[in-house]
């Protein structure tokens, strides 16, 4: 989620809110972490897959890949002041609008269903907009769920069976539980583990979120918590891991590979990338010298991981950057 304060932000809605803002099996969970020394680097051969105007609105905040390893990027809008937008960036680069939004809105957090089918999250003061959405293919988008206008829709992700979408609430310390076929959401977990910490100077709790190996994966940003909530049988969730709290400014993060607890955790206030290790250590593995820009998200395919860069402050560099994972660095901590 963008956090930091910009000059250009406007201080109402939505704006007002986000000036402010298989290769490792699963270990015990630690409450507290610390940074491993870094050897050798663990990601190499950084460079900008594209660029993006800030100007425009082009503030990009999550994104998915796809089979075919192009990738979707939610374009956030607000901090620019300009509208939202969704799109897809080639294996080339090149760009393909998929979803404009409407101004003072926000696209947030975004996610895809077996079909194709694209889900994402809305952020507007307008109840008539404020939810999630998806886009089939070939379709046009349109909203399957409410959202209670006041809260802040942030990280997203669907269930191995496709049946229900996982929303991050930033401000209401809510886990919302949608049906992928539409309908009334539900609280799924409120607890004070996903709310505001009160002395935090960036009003963010729960941020980014993964359904990962039978859990809900969510972050924390004012707490710099990553949390592991079990999903049990009947679908409830179960008790909460911290997995660590060394996370300073996380926003969203991915994970190794779908057999792996390892995670990619973008720090988006420190301008790096960490490594959280299932032990609860953590390791930085980029940092701005390696271009990183108010980074928001991260994705992993094979040995490529791709970085969300919202370039909230000057010169507003925001890009989609890409790096080479070298396992053995990786796993040598």
């Amino acid at each position: 989620m963008i956090t930091k304060a910009l000059p250009i932000k406007k201080r109402s809605g939505f704006a007002a809110i986000s000036a402010v803002a298989a290769v490792i099996v699963s270990a015990p969970y630690a409450s507290a972490a610390t940074e491993c020394a870094d050897a050798q680097p663990a990601v190499s051969h950084v460079r900008t897959v594209a660029a993006f105007d800030f100007a425009t609105g082009d503030v990009p905040e999550n994104v998915t890949v796809a089979p075919d390893n192009s990738l979707t990027v939610s374009m956030v809008g607000a901090p620019a002041g300009e509208r939202p937008a969704l799109v897809r960036i080639s294996p080339s680069g090149q760009r393909t609008v998929l979803v404009t939004g409407q101004k003072g809105d926000g696209i947030t957090g975004n996610t895809r269903g077996h079909d194709g089918t694209i889900y994402y999250n809305v952020w507007s003061s307008d109840a008539s907009r404020n939810g999630v959405w998806k886009l089939a293919p070939g379709g046009t988008p349109h909203r399957i769920s409410a959202l209670p206008v006041g809260g802040v829709p942030n990280g997203l992700a669907i269930d191995p069976a496709g049946r229900t979408l996982y929303v991050a609430d930033s401000q209401k310390g809510t886990v919302w539980a949608v049906p992928v076929s539409g309908g009334p959401v539900t609280a799924w977990l409120v607890d004070p583990a996903l709310a505001i910490k009160a002395s935090a100077p960036v009003p963010y709790g729960a941020n980014g979120l993964r359904f990962h190996n039978g859990a809900v994966w969510v972050s924390n940003l004012s707490k710099g918590t990553l949390l592991r909530i079990p999903v049990t049988a009947t679908g409830a969730p179960g008790r909460i891991h911290t997995v660590t709290s060394s996370l300073t400014g996380v926003d969203d993060f991915n994970f190794l590979s779908a057999h792996s607890n390892v995670v990619f955790a973008a720090l988006n206030t420190q301008n790096q990338i960490a490594v959280v290790y299932p032990d609860g250590t953590t390791r930085t593995v980029l940092t701005a010298s390696d271009g990183l820009a108010s980074p928001t998200a991260t994705a992993v395919r094979g040995q490529r991981l791709y970085i969300t860069d919202g370039g909230l402050n000057e010169p507003h560099d925001a890009k989609l950057q890409t790096g080479t994972i070298d396992l053995g660095a990786l796993l040598s901590h």
